[in-house]
């Protein structure tokens, strides 16, 4: 059977202070009124029952997820007892959903991810479904065309493009996946054609992904055996306490994608962005005539230019003066001011919030 299975357990420390730790960015009202999380699941409910729809995300997220997805059961939002990153996630999901349908096939999603249209991504999802249902021994994960050479996005390398029956989109070869670029070599990936931003979405079947962990990271082999047998048992939640702690922090790519065969991608040639950080507003969001990008009910600005002003709270008025490429964040109990070329200090704000002020704001 196909399963969707969403992660959705980023905090979103780049969205500071509208995303905190016991609200992450995935459940912000930042696209006229809907979140990431909302939008993701709109976009798989056409393609999967609901209840193969599964969220895994942090034990502190679980009711924020329950009340912005409502016709999810809670036996579909599985909490991660503590951050394991992305193969501790997958390794998760698919051996719990393995030990009730041994031939389960998973498309992993992220919740902050904006794609755009709709259909070209549910195209792409329904024709790996169909070749990993037939060639269950292979992985697929999906490549954006890129549009800049950024170097801030991971790439893979992809040849022989191959039409496949029953698909509507192209089967690529993986050649190689490669983290972020420097400048130069960005700009090598973009001349060349062949390099795609990766997604870090995934379609495969649960027994093959748990076979290439096995393989690539045996330690994770204890801990996944140890939680599937006392999965739906009265010791399911100890179990998974103890032992999930004990899987390897690391990301599925260095886990398991970057080292192992038979993977494959199909393009995904549309609107495709990963919602990290304000500035990633400007991109799907209508600035007015002086380029700020306002997410805001009551604002007055003037003479401003370039700049992002953001706040859910529909009482409150932001109003500026001769501000440019400026970013303003409010939310009811901080404010952040910053200017857009100094965004990448904010890891480093929080810091100092954490030590001086004792954690309360974030």
């Amino acid at each position: 059977m196909n399963y969707a299975v969403i992660l959705a357990g980023g905090s979103g420390k780049r969205l500071w202070p509208l995303s905190r730790e016991k609200r992450p960015k995935q459940v912000l009202k930042l696209l006229d009124g809907e979140t990431l999380l909302r939008r993701c699941f709109d976009r798989l409910k056409t393609m999967f029952d609901a209840r193969n729809i599964i969220v895994l995300t942090n034990a502190g997220y679980i009711d924020v997820v329950s009340e912005n997805l409502t016709e999810l059961v809670m036996d579909n939002i599985i909490a991660e007892p503590a951050v394991r990153d992305t193969a501790g996630a997958i390794g998760l999901i698919s051996t719990v959903l393995s030990k009730y349908d041994s031939n389960a096939t998973i498309a992993v999603v992220t919740a902050d991810q904006i794609i755009q249209p709709d259909e070209v991504f549910q195209q792409a999802i329904n024709d790996a479904l169909s070749f990993v249902n037939k060639n269950p021994e292979k992985m697929v994960t999906f490549g954006v065309k890129p549009t800049f050479a950024s170097t801030t996005l991971g790439y893979i390398k992809c040849s022989n493009a191959q039409e496949v029956p029953g698909c509507k989109n192209q089967i690529y070869s993986v050649d190689a996946f490669r983290e972020k670029p420097d400048e130069t070599t960005a700009k090598q990936y973009l001349e060349d054609g062949n390099y795609f931003w990766n997604s870090g979405l995934f379609v495969w079947k649960a027994k093959t992904i748990l076979a290439n962990l096995q393989k690539f990271l045996p330690e994770a082999t204890e801990p996944l055996a140890k939680i599937r047998a006392a999965w739906d048992t009265p010791t399911q939640q100890e179990v998974l306490k103890e032992w999930f702690l004990k899987l390897p922090k690391i990301s599925i790519d260095f886990a398991v994608m970057e080292k192992a065969e038979n993977i494959h991608a199909i393009k995904l040639d549309c609107t495709w962005l990963d919602m990290g950080s304000f500035a990633a507003l400007a991109d799907v969001i209508n600035s007015d005539k002086n380029n700020n990008v306002v997410v805001a009910e009551k604002s007055e600005l003037l003479d401003c230019k370039n700049d992002i002003i953001v706040t859910e709270d529909k009482g409150h008025l932001i109003a500026a003066i001769g501000l440019e490429n400026v970013i303003i964040a409010h939310s009811p109990d901080a404010t952040f001011v910053c200017p857009i070329n100094q965004m990448h200090r904010i890891k480093e704000l929080l810091e100092n919030i954490k030590q001086n002020k004792e954690g309360e704001y974030l």
